[in-house]
């Protein structure tokens, strides 16, 4: 890759998140956002959908920087990202004020898995989308 900085600031994003996801885990579930709204524990709820999608998209991003890009990389980012949100509860089981349930592994399971989705639909079987340009420029840049 021409940009060494950018293929290292992909490379390290996922680990950073990791960390964000656990320094946030290890705090109580108010503790950076509590807002005066009825919905606030739904809004919060949700958010394990999108957490781990995100971390399964920068691992994706962090393959493709690598140039190592490919659909069994896309199950491995998917798994990786799976079994860090298990980590994750594991790991909140263990914190006071925090709750590790079943449910919340499945509602991180389902971000990942409708990340990977799209990532199967978009780059791997379509061929004109703005996925694939992406990930086909940094999986080649290598």
């Amino acid at each position: 890759m021409k940009k060494p900085f950018f293929k290292w600031a992909l490379t390290i994003a996922p680990i950073l998140y990791m960390i964000l996801i656990w320094i946030l885990s290890s705090l109580p579930a108010d503790a950076i956002i509590k807002t005066p709204f009825s919905f606030d524990r739904l809004m919060k709820e949700s958010l394990h959908l999108i957490e781990f999608g995100i971390l399964y998209w920068l691992i994706a991003l962090a393959f493709a920087a690598n140039g190592r890009w490919t659909a069994k990389a896309s199950i491995l980012a998917a798994v990786i990202s799976i079994l860090y949100g298990a980590t994750d509860e594991i790991h909140q089981y263990f914190v006071p004020y925090r709750s590790a349930t079943v449910i919340d592994l499945v509602k991180d399971a389902i971000g990942v898995l409708v990340s990977f989705y799209i990532m199967k639909v978009r780059y791997f079987a379509e061929r004109n989308s703005f996925i694939t340009s992406l990930f086909k420029k940094l999986n080649d840049s290598e």
